[in-house]
């Protein structure tokens, strides 16, 4: 019995100097789509590149108008190289913030041809507002909600115990120091927006009224949405206003994810295979702690190699053995040269 697949693709704050560099560098079938994808933004997209394959530290990544474009395509590239080489699309899609625009593009909502347009107003939207920023905290939204203060929002749940807030900086200042007078651990985000909060309505707005301009289509295949945290309708995926909308409300990563493995089967070879896009392996760091995946029933996979090194062609090679091992049909030819590129 063949386990079903599930891509997990980043949003803001999981972007790394470099990531998936090594697959640019090594896969076409990763790098022909990123290309396409970057030749379609002009000469801002030469630009990306350039920031996108600057060694670290490079501060610019935590500048929203770069970081952005840039999770967006690196997502969408993931998305299409797996599906060249393993032969088999991802059955389901779930994405954090704006690697849901990711995750819509790959499903078919929006065309390879107007993602870049897509992109573009975002960033036309966010221009001029910053001042704000977002924290992770270690804590449940229970527990952090009462210790708000007034201009800081839940902006995330990305698991039981970890939640994210945004808003304006010295809003997030004084809810800082509340939260660590109450023991919790709390870490500033790479951001200088203060992403889905109530402080982006005003781009909210204005992304609506760019994205009426482009063709929306009801999704192809199976797209868990993480802003309602339930399956993606043919009347959001065609409405501007619900992808607008998007960067004023919170995004319920763990509600979505948790209802998906709540609703796996139990035993051996009946759950889902998680491949987690994140450099940083965030993405699937609350997943591990799930019934489902601690059982073996479902199983995690990086695709980008993590913060303790490694390379990228050699962990998607090993996400291909995975894959393969799961009935999940793959290339035995892109096993051997993301193994030579690994060599290399």
């Amino acid at each position: 019995m063949s386990r079903r697949t599930v891509l997990l693709l980043p949003g803001q704050g999981a972007q790394r100097e470099r990531m998936a560099a090594g697959l640019y560098e090594a896969v076409p079938e990763f790098a022909a789509p990123m290309d396409s994808f970057l030749a379609a933004l002009g000469p801002e997209g030469a630009q990306l590149r350039e920031e996108w394959l600057r060694p670290a530290p490079n501060p610019s990544l935590d500048d929203a108008l770069v970081s952005q474009p840039l999770l967006f395509g690196v997502g969408y590239a993931l998305g299409r190289c797996v599906t060249a080489l393993s032969g088999h699309a991802p059955d389901v899609l779930l994405g954090h913030s704006v690697g849901e625009l990711a995750a819509a593009a790959l499903a078919g909502v929006f065309s390879p041809e107007d993602a870049a347009q897509v992109m573009a107003a975002r960033r036309t939207a966010l221009a001029g507002r910053t001042g704000g920023g977002m924290l992770a905290v270690g804590a449940a939204v229970a527990d952090v909600e009462p210790l708000l203060t007034p201009g800081a929002a839940v902006a995330a749940v990305n698991g039981p115990r970890q939640t994210v807030l945004a808003g304006p900086s010295d809003a997030l200042a004084r809810t800082s120091e509340r939260l660590a007078a109450a023991g919790m651990v709390v870490r500033a985000l790479r951001s200088g927006h203060a992403f889905h909060s109530p402080s982006l309505a005003g781009a909210a707005e204005t992304y609506a009224r760019a994205l009426s301009h482009v063709p929306l289509r009801a999704p192809e295949g199976a797209l868990l949405s993480t802003r309602t945290a339930r399956w993606l309708r043919a009347e959001e995926a065609t409405d501007p206003a619900f992808w607008a909308g998007q960067l004023a409300l919170p995004v319920l990563y763990w509600p979505a994810l948790r209802a998906l493995l709540d609703g796996t089967p139990d035993g051996p070879g009946t759950g889902l295979v998680l491949l987690d896009a994140s450099a940083d392996r965030s993405l699937s760091a609350p997943a591990r702690r799930h019934p489902s995946v601690r059982s073996g029933a479902s199983v995690v996979v990086p695709l980008l190699a993590g913060p303790a090194g490694g390379d990228d062609p050699g962990t998607l090679g090993e996400a291909l053995d995975v894959l393969a091992s799961h009935r999940v049909r793959t290339s035995p030819h892109v096993r051997t040269r993301a193994a030579q590129a690994t060599a290399s």
